[in-house]
């Protein structure tokens, strides 16, 4: 097994189970055909998708990470870190994660009351169409709704107009406490990773509070490739890996071969100076 800095690690995609359009056994498949060396299934709240994706990482010879990507509130923002390593049966993530997607069913009844009065009728039943798992409805089940409706031409476009905040379907809601989701990643024995950092829309103090508060958290990685960071975000993640002490990780961030961004094991390796999370996971690897 290569795990050196140069292994085709990706560690981070979601499947049908959360916000994915690909079963986790066809998404393990994709990952192997992609010539993917270790993998890592990270549905948001809820590791239901792990078993199936594991069974079939282990029929391919695909080395396999069970993951989960946990959505947090951090100053008044959505945040998600994503476990690695994690052991899916613990107690205290299961309860951890069913409380973080207890909330999902009221918000999308009341994104798709915003879109009624918007003048879009019927989509939190369109919505759900798309979710595999109701428990876990979200923006990208909307999203897909107005593209099919005619509406959106995209679902970067449905995002743009009609789901980002400010927008008429976008309804904030509170999730975990970032302490609690680390410690829930921790106690199941996974590494927790702050998820694609460039994505929130943090000041340089701001940005400096959430690592701080994470790593106190007991955190000890971060993503610095992914598909949403351009060359010098993931230069500027990089050197805060080394100031904090931090492993790197790295995914795609994966979601449908129509929608994401890049594929599946398409995203370039890490810089040579850092150490990978893969590194503190050889155990975890099954």
């Amino acid at each position: 097994m290569n795990l050196t800095h140069t292994c085709k690690a990706d560690l981070h995609c979601h499947s049908t189970v959360s916000d994915g359009t690909l079963a986790p056994a066809a998404l393990a498949q994709r990952a192997h055909a992609n010539g993917v060396e270790l993998w890592a299934l990270t549905d948001h709240d809820e590791v239901a998708g792990i078993a199936p994706a594991a069974a079939q990482a282990a029929r391919l010879g695909l080395p396999f990470l069970a993951g989960v990507e946990i959505s947090v509130t951090f100053l008044d923002t959505c945040v998600h870190i994503v476990g690695l390593g994690i052991d899916e049966t613990h107690t205290s993530l299961l309860n951890g994660l069913s409380q973080t997607r207890s909330g999902r069913i009221s918000r999308a009844q009341a994104m798709a009351e915003q879109l009624k009065q918007a003048g879009i009728a019927g989509a939190f039943e369109g919505a759900l169409q798309y979710a595999g798992n109701p428990e876990l409805i979200a923006r990208p089940h909307f999203a897909r709704y107005l593209v099919e409706q005619g509406i959106c031409s995209s679902v970067g476009e449905a995002f743009a107009l009609y789901l980002k905040e400010g927008k008429p379907g976008y309804v904030p809601q509170r999730w975990a406490a970032l302490p609690q989701a680390v410690s829930w990643i921790t106690q199941s024995g996974g590494i927790a990773i702050m998820a694609h950092p460039a994505r929130y829309d943090f000041s340089p103090q701001e940005e400096a509070c959430l690592f701080d508060a994470f790593t106190q958290a007991g955190g000890q990685g971060v993503e610095v490739i992914t598909a949403s960071h351009s060359a010098a975000e993931s230069q500027h993640y990089a050197d805060l890996a080394l100031q904090y002490g931090l492993y790197a990780s790295c995914g795609s961030d994966f979601h449908s071969p129509g929608e994401s961004r890049i594929d599946i094991g398409s995203i370039p390796p890490l810089p040579a100076k850092l150490t990978p999370v893969w590194t503190a996971l050889h155990s975890r690897i099954r």
